[in-house]
């Protein structure tokens, strides 16, 4: 992974309060001293397809696009565009298991990432600070399999 990692960062700037918008002020202090501010340059792949990063991410500046290998001449297919705001990387860091697409940066870009290890500080020195991230991460999957559903509804 081509990044730069950034240990400091401004908790109260919009763009960090728009991607943390289910928490307080004040719960964004306490969890920004959980996550590491990374930067990626345009076409950098942000996370691999089968690879096992172990960190969700929340999209704070640029775009990303989300690709799926399909079985066909090796090619991949954009399943989704992420703007500022969102998560990237849920699945994997819910379950453990390798990544299931590739995310590419469209344009430059930023993402707060917390780590499996972070989380589990977070859950032992704030439980119910780790309880609301936990739901959230839990709600964007949801809403997610929602859309796959439908989406694969519309093709039968």
């Amino acid at each position: 992974m081509d990044s730069k990692n950034y240990v400091c960062f401004d908790a109260q700037t919009e763009d960090v309060k728009k991607a943390f918008s289910f928490l307080s002020d004040e719960d964004i202090e306490v969890l920004s001293k959980y996550l590491e501010m990374r930067e990626w340059e345009s076409d950098a792949v942000v996370m691999s397809e089968g690879g096992s990063d172990d960190y969700v991410g929340f999209l704070i500046e640029g775009k990303l696009a989300v690709k799926k290998k399909t079985g066909y001449w090796d090619k991949h297919i954009i399943i989704a565009i992420l703007e500022k705001g969102t998560m990237v990387g849920e699945g994997a860091f819910i379950d453990s298991k390798p990544r299931s697409s590739t995310v590419i940066a469209m344009e430059p870009c930023r993402i707060l990432t917390i780590s499996v290890e972070k989380m589990d500080e977070l859950v032992l020195d704030n439980p119910p600070l780790a309880i609301k991230l936990m739901k959230r991460l839990l709600y964007i999957v949801s809403i997610r399999l929602r859309k796959a559903g439908e989406r694969i509804s519309e093709l039968l």
